[in-house]
């Protein structure tokens, strides 16, 4: 297919979403952008050295789904994080090529908008250098950059593209890495029940919400973490998961070689929490009632465990409002096509 065609999709799934969220008047535009916000989400703030533009989306699009990018052909981005899972594979961990395990769990892509520093351990710090990670990484995707340029820059199709977004047809890492980064900036949820009931619509919860809503942000103080619009601070936090375990994994002190981030990892947003289990960066909580009942024991003591992880002494009712708020952070869903075909 010719890149108009591309072009004319990404622009017609842009439109369906404005045609929503301005119709029910629930969405905004963020100025430059040209992207609709959901409710209860803030304007996307865009790099200044990778501005929006609908040509740079599309082809982000493009390779996110393509599993072209991988050495033998057999995962793309979407393999660990796909639109119909939340955004993730709701696996403890994920496989890259070759049936190779990782030792993560693979956050979900909705709302990166909204963090810097990427991966469970922030070792990327920007959305561009976390999309081309994957790439090199020899247990996910194992391609080598110079093989994954070569190949792209013999793909007509893929040259058209990349002339449209970026006024060359030469294809870099660095575009790759910008490209994906833009389209994965436009992966938004909101509109959950949530922000309606905070807008005005008082019906939009459930009486059990409402109570579970009182018990996440004043009796267990959920949003010392996971606070804001995105329901996260993007700070990184011991938990106490995993560090039970015989070779427990160091989290972000692998990256600042500090003391006291052994063991801590980034607090991932709760939108479409309920879309994206299992849960923790070890995927070793499979239900949200699990999650609950891990904060209801304060974590797991260690020699780093956060100060605020404490004994939340929640009843059974107050436990199952909570898992039934959490539901209500569940947002609507941001329609994306899903590429059929690909550039040849």
């Amino acid at each position: 297919m010719h890149a108009s065609k591309y072009l004319l999709w990404v622009t017609a799934a842009t439109l369906f979403v404005a045609a929503v969220a301005f119709g029910q008047g629930k969405g905004k535009a963020t100025g430059k952008g040209g992207v609709v916000v959901p409710l209860g989400l803030q304007a996307i703030q865009w790099p200044a050295d990778n501005p929006y533009s609908a040509e740079k989306v599309e082809l982000g699009r493009m390779l996110y789904f393509d599993t072209r990018l991988s050495a033998d052909g057999t995962v793309s981005c979407a393999s660990c994080h796909a639109p119909d899972q939340g955004w993730t594979d709701n696996a403890p961990v994920s496989t890259g090529i070759k049936g190779q395990k990782g030792g993560r769990s693979a956050p979900a892509t909705i709302n990166r908008a909204y963090s810097q520093a990427q991966f469970w351990d922030g070792r990327a710090a920007s959305l561009e250098v976390q999309a081309v990670g994957p790439i090199a990484n020899p247990i996910e995707m194992g391609e080598t950059y110079p093989n994954v340029t070569k190949k792209l820059s013999a793909i007509p199709g893929y040259q058209k593209l990349f002339h449209a977004a970026f006024g060359s047809p030469d294809v870099t890492v660095d575009k790759v890495g910008k490209a994906i980064a833009t389209f994965e900036r436009t992966l938004l949820s909101g509109n959950s029940a949530y922000d309606r009931y905070k807008a005005g619509n008082k019906r939009a919860l459930t009486s059990a919400q409402v109570r579970g809503m009182d018990v996440f942000f004043n009796k267990a103080k959920c949003d010392a973490c996971h606070e804001g619009s995105n329901f996260t601070l993007n700070s990184f936090n011991n938990l106490g998961v995993g560090t039970d375990k015989p070779n427990p994994d160091e989290g972000r002190a692998i990256v600042t070689k500090k003391a006291e981030d052994w063991g801590a990892f980034k607090t991932p947003t709760l939108r479409d929490i309920a879309k994206s289990g299992p849960y923790m960066h070890d995927g070793s909580l499979k239900t949200l009632e699990e999650v609950v009942e891990f904060y209801n024991k304060g974590g797991i003591p260690n020699k780093n465990l956060d100060a605020r992880m404490v004994k939340l002494n929640l009843t059974e009712g107050e436990k199952k409002d909570l898992v039934e708020f959490l539901k209500a952070l569940d947002g609507t869903p941001i329609p994306v096509v899903v590429p059929t075909a690909f550039p040849q």
